[in-house]
């Protein structure tokens, strides 16, 4: 057994050979927890879902680290303001509040939780602790300015660039300072300073004033915490490969360490062809989403696609996920029933078929999987067909086996719903949006009562609705 991942750093497919025989240790970039979860955050955190459980179900003990970063410029920004109107409530407590969105979008679509799940806030120490040894180490330098600032000095390390192959005359500057204190554009904050404007419980005492740590020097010090200076597997989206995964990878190595050996990096979610972003207006909300179908429908649909490509959401994608898994239902169903009562009864082993193994093992294939799985469907209606009971009951087997692996199982006590809340789920959605339109019409009208009156409607129902650049969202508040 040989399984094959690839390599961002090495941009190949290599073996992968565990540190620790037996042992993989994962780190993975989670959220940063600004505002509401969009379908790209449910995919990447899927995703990393799926290589645990199929590095388990190879027998490897696997360790996942999965953080959440509860402090940086955007929670305090966002935190600050909300709607257009004075924000009630602490950067903090805004933070915890999304936290538990993107929770919640976990569970819903039964993603197994981290072995751990450590915010940024309580590493801070471990953060200056490693910003220390940087300087002491002639890899980083305090601002001349007198603002508290740390930063990275990329000129010291040779060998920074190396992860997406970049020369660092070609890199853009780095945009998390301010730059009047830099030696290079290219320089990174490892430490802020504070900011009269900003809440005195955002800053924390260092050697180098009040302040707060910059986003890079988090990750790097939260999986050397839980997974040591060396560890297998470090994941993330594509869109973090720069510079937040290069910087990670810079200061780590600058420090002695060995950091992570195989780096990780999946694709993103574009909807009805362009790239999903604030900016143009065309993110779909977790909330949202999980509104349109069936959890495990979802689910199956933002497993479809190869890890690494790129998924097009577009009209219709959810309803031919739905068309997919309700053959593996309708055959599971089938199958159970027909062989109640028979000797077959009950010994379907749930045995994986070489080839869904083989498809796993090149680089998580879920797609060539699920063609395997889907030709064992084919296989085992057509053997009730003939009455072929053993047959039949061999392939419920590996049917069971395969659903289970990829968290789809129709039949787990996991997805156990008769579909009333789902159809629930549809209408209340239907009439949510519809008050929204509504109120968007009012608000162009500047009949301001109205929008107000709808908005506290919604707010006495246990609806929250944020307005922002892209529109109003909605989630349930609680």
């Amino acid at each position: 057994m040989t399984i094959r991942i690839y390599d961002s750093k090495e941009q190949a497919l290599v073996d992968l050979v565990p540190r620790v025989e037996g042992k993989v240790g994962m780190y993975v970039c989670g959220p940063t927890v600004q505002s509401s979860p969009h379908i790209g955050h449910l995919r990447s955190a899927l995703v990393y879902d799926l290589w645990r459980r199929w590095l388990s179900m190879r027998g490897y003990d696997v360790t996942l680290v999965r953080n959440v970063t509860d402090i940086d410029d955007k929670i305090l920004a966002s935190a600050s303001t909300l709607g257009g109107q004075p924000a009630l409530e602490q950067w903090w407590a805004h933070a915890y509040r999304y936290e538990l969105e993107f929770t919640a979008g976990y569970n819903r679509l039964g993603i197994q939780p981290p072995t751990y799940e450590p915010r940024a806030t309580a590493s801070i120490a471990n953060m200056i602790e490693l910003i220390g040894r940087l300087i002491e180490r002639g890899h980083a330098y305090p601002a001349s300015d007198g603002s508290g600032d740390v930063y990275f000095d990329t000129g010291s390390w040779p060998s920074y660039g190396e992860l997406t192959r970049q020369k660092p005359e070609d890199m853009v500057a780095a945009t998390d300072a301010d730059p009047r204190a830099k030696r290079e554009p290219r320089d990174f904050a490892l430490w802020k300073g504070y900011k009269p404007e900003e809440p005195e419980s955002a800053a924390w005492p260092s050697p180098w004033g009040a302040g707060r740590p910059g986003w890079h020097i988090e990750c790097s010090a939260m999986s050397r915490r839980y997974l040591g200076e060396a560890f297998d597997i470090h994941g993330g989206g594509l869109d973090l490969r720069f510079p937040h995964h290069e910087n990670e990878l810079a200061q780590s190595s600058a420090l002695g360490f060995d950091f992570a050996k195989y780096w990780v990096h999946n694709g993103l979610v574009n909807v009805h062809g362009q790239k999903m972003s604030k900016s143009l207006g065309n993110s779909i909300y977790a909330a949202e989403f999980l509104s349109l179908a069936r959890p495990i429908v979802i689910r199956y649909y933002l497993s479809s696609a190869h890890y690494r490509s790129t998924i097009d959401y577009h009209d219709g994608a959810l309803e031919e996920a739905e068309a997919a898994l309700d053959r593996i239902e309708v055959f599971l169903r089938r199958a159970g029933q027909r062989l109640t009562g028979t000797r077959f009864a009950g010994v379907a082993a749930p045995v994986l078929p070489a080839a869904f193994a083989e498809a796993m093992d090149d680089d998580l294939s879920v797609p060539q999987a699920l063609g395997v799985l889907h030709e064992q469907v084919r296989a085992g209606n057509a053997a009730l067909d003939d009455e072929n009971l053993d047959a039949a009951a061999r392939a419920m087997g590996e049917v069971t086996a395969m659903t289970e692996v990829l968290g789809i199982n129709p039949l787990s006590h996991e997805w156990a719903s008769t579909g009333t809340e789902h159809a629930a789920e549809r209408a209340l959605a239907a009439l949510v949006e519809q008050l929204l339109a509504s109120r968007e019409q009012a608000r162009q009208n500047r009949d301001f009562a109205t929008a107000d009156r709808i908005r506290d409607e919604l707010a006495a129902a246990g609806i929250a609705v944020e307005d922002a650049a892209t529109g109003s969202h909605w989630r349930i508040d609680g």
